[in-house]
């Protein structure tokens, strides 16, 4: 009888789009609630790791307050130091993703963080400029993959329409990690003297070895694909693999090779060198401009978390709006433009308090790039190209940890003030808004 019923019913045009669109809004249902408990599941474990991975890249600001003394560093020598870390990453930034596509994001993520756990606490037994500058190259090998792994493993788990809030969310650990790390390594570096360790050695073995204990959580917790997922119900795991791969279907065929001659990948990785620069010159380099305004070491925790935490707010309002608009690249060059306007002002207006105040305009647009970033290579790269597409997007960009970090240090070193550095900064952002309104002409996004 049921049989009967859906023959006569398919032949009338009106009744069958009706049955359509009854069963449509039943896998909808069916992947909201899959992508519902895998954002729940697998979203805060991310993100904290990436608060971990965040605050170990950074915390070498705080703790060159009183370590550059001990080990006898000038400015450019710890700018120098500080960014040796992204030759080791980029160099192994494409075979680490590569890896990960072939062993699977839940091994080798968790292989990643216990590696660079250790070598992040590591640092604490530097002795002077070369070891200090060697541990921070084998840190960036150890790391490498981290940050590009996620992005494609998102993209393995969530649709498109769902993305851009998971990254946002994702990516809330970097303002965040600023946030809480300020007054969390002041509090640390107050440790100087206990157990004859110095502070910063705390502050450095403290912050890394938490890393570890992520690694070892991911391999009990993260699956590497929806299909592979028991906490997810049958028709769960059916419903949403289904949407992905029909997602993944119908994006460009491009193989990983021939994603190297696409010059919107090059593009990319030009805009990222920019941003790489300016995200990474100021969250080094923040707590020695602090410091130039004469602010206790407690004192420069707590300030710097400021723009952090306003950066954080504002970061979620702008991945809303996207999530909403869907314009990309049109937002990537407004951002650009947001962090090298904020960076002008801090130099025109110099004095603590309007100069936190330029500082926390670039912080905003900086904290929003990324959201607008990395949602773009997945628009156009295929599933077989996107886990070593994004990975040498990142590979070279992130070049920019070694100029930025160097450039602001050596800048210091010549001119005896920050003012160089900074206007360096807000150039190569312009830069950036430049190269992405020409990105915005090729992939002609309305």
């Amino acid at each position: 009888m049921l049989g009967r019923v859906e023959s006569q019913k398919n032949k009338n045009g009106r009744l069958m789009t009706t049955m359509t669109s009854a069963q449509d809004l039943l896998c909808g249902d069916v992947e909201s609630s899959a992508c519902r408990k895998a954002a729940i599941r697998l979203i805060p474990l991310l993100a904290i790791a990436y608060f971990v991975n965040y605050l170990d890249r950074t915390n070498i600001g705080f703790a060159a307050l009183t370590m550059n003394q001990d080990l006898g560093l000038s400015a450019s020598q710890f700018g120098f130091a500080a960014g040796v870390f992204y030759i080791g990453y980029c160099l192994f930034e494409v075979p680490s993703n590569l890896a990960l596509y072939r062993f699977g994001a839940r091994r080798w993520m968790a292989r990643i963080m216990i590696t660079w756990g250790l070598c992040a606490a590591a640092t604490a037994l530097a002795q002077g400029p070369i070891s200090y500058a060697v541990i921070r190259l084998l840190a960036g090998i150890a790391e490498a993959g981290f940050f590009p792994g996620v992005i494609f493993f998102l993209s393995l788990w969530f649709p498109a329409h769902y993305r851009t809030r998971m990254m946002a969310w994702f990516l809330f650990a970097i303002p965040m990690s600023s946030v809480l790390g300020g007054p969390l390594s002041a509090t640390m570096l107050a440790m100087d003297g206990w157990l004859n360790v110095a502070g910063w050695q705390w502050l450095l073995v403290l912050q890394g070895l938490p890393a570890c204990a992520l690694g070892l959580l991911c391999l009990n917790v993260l699956s590497d694909r929806p299909a592979e997922a028991q906490w997810l119900t049958p028709q769960e795991r059916i419903v949403l693999q289904a949407a992905l791969d029909a997602e993944h279907q119908q994006r460009s065929s491009l193989n990983f090779s021939q994603a190297l001659k696409d010059v919107r990948v090059w593009l990319l990785a030009a805009i990222l060198f920019c941003y790489i620069i300016g995200i990474l010159g100021i969250g080094v380099w923040l707590p020695q401009i602090l410091k130039s305004h004469d602010l206790s070491t407690m004192q420069i925790g707590f300030v710097s978390s400021v723009p952090y935490l306003v950066a954080s707010v504002a970061m979620l309002l702008w991945a809303k709006v996207l999530a909403r608009k869907r314009r990309y690249i049109k937002h990537l060059a407004i951002t650009c433009g947001v962090g090298a306007a904020g960076f002008l002002f801090s130099v025109i207006y110099s004095d603590l308090l309007p100069a936190l105040i330029g500082l926390t305009v670039a912080l905003i647009g900086l904290s929003s790039v990324r959201t607008c970033f990395y949602s773009i290579p997945a628009t156009f790269l295929s599933k077989d190209a996107a886990a070593g597409g994004i990975a040498f997007i990142n590979a070279v960009g992130s070049l920019g940890g070694l100029v930025g970090p160097y450039g602001v240090g050596w800048f210091k070193d010549v001119t005896h003030s920050f003012t160089a550095g900074l206007l360096g900064m807000a150039g190569m952002l312009g830069l950036a808004a430049v190269l992405t309104c020409i990105l915005r002409v090729i992939v002609k996004e309305a």
